[in-house]
């Protein structure tokens, strides 16, 4: 019996680390596989497109030292190697994504548990807050692992391919380098979980944190005279490893130092703060705001104004910046006939600044996608946590409260569409660019149907199999973007090819769009959403 009572003590004060592993290692491992697997069809595609060397000294020459590619997606180092290249087409996209998903987890397990009320059935057993947070760091740490070793294994084992020739060594100091910007904004969310009253707040403030550095990592990468504000920016420091362009190992020091720091100063506003309060200031009592507020849908606009306020910042900034650079792009495009030739597969045929807007409008497409994924997260997160509960007891009709949610994605998206293609208009005239007001806005509205699909897709899962309806959403999208990657640089299957729901939109401006096929993507995506409807009015309310 002692033994025995010894064994429930330490399962009692492990509880909170194994649990918060557990919620963390099952995402990491989906997010690794999804960056492993975008590493490995780089580095595929890379041989394929630019299989001489004639080829990848012209891309060499294209590119090298060129500002606007560097402000956007970090610096230009030995693209006529494999694995310059693929450090520069992926290493950005995986910090930016991989820091947000680090941030959000940590949020999630820390204060999003207290604002559910779970964590003081937590800190009332055997541990204290400081070692409740404590164990959700480590598990946290099992996350980060979690993430790192698919991407380790999907590196070293395309690096070992024919042509690549891509060491062991390298492959996992570059999946180490891609997971820095993890580790540190856990440790933000750490962090900003103790200092913020909600994990709205939390959220609002570590967003910040990101978006200061990602702005000052641009700063310094356009201008080599100002090259030295990388060291004033955690994502520069990732730069600074240079992972697979002549490593810098130590530049993990600071990396290192930040994210201790971080926890242990997290550790100690714990032991000091009450449970469900923040250290930073926050008024008891406000003033009361009913507008909105005299019905369900008014609710629901109120609930998500903060996300759909961000989500449209977020793609405005990225239009903008699009603009910005079009001259610059273009003229690089237009001396380099093999990237015309890449980006022609995907339906491209103008040239210069139009096909480079063409091409990014493509990446605007994945990133509307994602706000509305977004949508989903946040309908099952309103189920998850019994918030929906409150409002289904009164006389509030299933359908019609699942028919407001998807009426505000569809706001979202659309708005994000034009937004992104106004933009866009705005930053290119800056710098005089040809391109007209019409033509862009036109192309802002075409990547709106992928995303109408996307969202009727995620409320269909949603209808069906709720506890997965987040997976599925985020794995089309996933899937979509791998496709359109193998379909920019190789021929694929066509089957295969019309799985992507991007590659069903032509690249405006580049091209003209095909309303036919957009009319179609948007019809199935309404469709898909209203059987999503009609399963949610049938099934049993699933919380966590």
């Amino acid at each position: 019996m002692r033994r025995r009572d010894r064994y429930g003590r330490r399962r009692a004060t492990t509880v909170v680390a194994v649990t918060s592993a557990k919620r963390a290692a099952r995402p990491g491992v989906v997010w690794g596989l999804v960056f492993g697997v975008t590493i490995a069809a780089t580095m595929k595609s890379y041989t394929s497109s630019f299989p001489t060397a004639a080829s990848r000294a012209n891309l060499l020459r294209t590119f090298q030292g060129n500002a606007a590619f560097e402000a956007l997606f970090g610096l230009l180092r030995h693209l006529d190697t494999v694995a310059g290249y693929t450090a520069y087409k992926d290493s950005m996209t995986i910090i930016i994504v991989g820091a947000v998903w680090g941030l959000l987890i940590a949020t999630k397990l820390l204060r999003g548990e207290e604002d559910a009320g779970r964590w003081d059935l937590l800190v009332a057993g055997q541990t204290t807050r400081a070692g409740a947070t404590a164990q959700t760091a480590l598990g946290l740490a099992v996350g980060a692992v979690a993430l790192w070793l698919p991407i380790a294994v999907f590196t070293a084992a395309a690096g070992s391919g024919s042509g690549i020739d891509i060491g062991v060594g390298a492959s996992f100091y570059f999946a180490t380098a891609m997971l820095a910007a993890v580790v540190m904004f856990m440790a933000v969310g750490v962090l900003v979980s103790q200092l913020a009253s909600t994990r709205h707040d939390a959220n609002l403030i570590g967003g910040g944190i990101l978006t200061v550095s990602y702005l000052v990592r641009m700063a310094a990468d356009s201008d080599s005279r100002i090259g030295w504000l990388r060291w004033a920016s955690p994502i520069g420091w990732i730069e600074q490893l240079r992972p697979l362009i002549g490593s810098a190992p130590w530049a993990f020091v600071p990396i290192v130092v930040l994210s201790a720091v971080l926890v242990v100063v997290a550790l100690r506003a714990a032991a000091h703060r009450d449970v469900g309060a923040g250290l930073l200031p926050a008024r008891d009592a406000r003033p009361p705001r009913t507008l909105l507020l005299g019905g369900q849908a008014g609710l629901t606009v109120r609930l998500t104004a903060p996300s759909v306020t961000a989500w449209l910042a977020a793609v405005g900034i990225t239009g903008f910046v699009f603009g910005l650079v079009t001259q610059a792009a273009g003229r690089s495009l237009k001396s380099s006939p093999t990237i015309e030739r890449v980006i022609a597969r995907l339906g491209a045929n103008g040239a210069g600044a139009a096909t480079y807007l063409g091409f990014v409008f493509l990446i605007a497409a994945g990133l509307v996608s994602v706000a509305a994924a977004g949508q989903i997260t946040a309908m099952r997160g309103e189920e998850d946590t019994g918030h929906l509960d409150n409002l289904l007891v009164r006389p509030v009709a299933r359908w019609r409260w699942l028919l407001v949610r998807i009426g505000v994605g569809l706001g979202l998206v659309v708005a994000a569409g034009a937004l992104t293609g106004a933009a866009a208009w705005i930053g290119a005239v800056t710098q005089h660019a040809a391109v007209s007001f019409a033509s862009l806005l036109q192309a802002g509205i075409n990547i709106v149907p992928p995303s109408v699909f996307v969202l009727g897709i995620g409320v269909l899962a949603y209808g069906l199999w709720p506890r997965a309806a987040v997976a599925v959403t985020y794995g089309l999208i996933a899937w979509s973007v791998l496709i359109e990657t193998f379909a920019g640089t190789s021929r694929i299957n066509r089957w295969l090819r019309d799985t992507s729901p991007f590659l069903h939109i032509r690249p405006a401006p580049a091209a003209s769009p095909d309303w036919r096929a957009a009319s179609w993507l948007t019809a199935l995506g309404l469709a898909a959403a209203i059987g999503g409807v009609v399963a949610f009015a049938r099934r049993d309310i699933e919380a966590a």
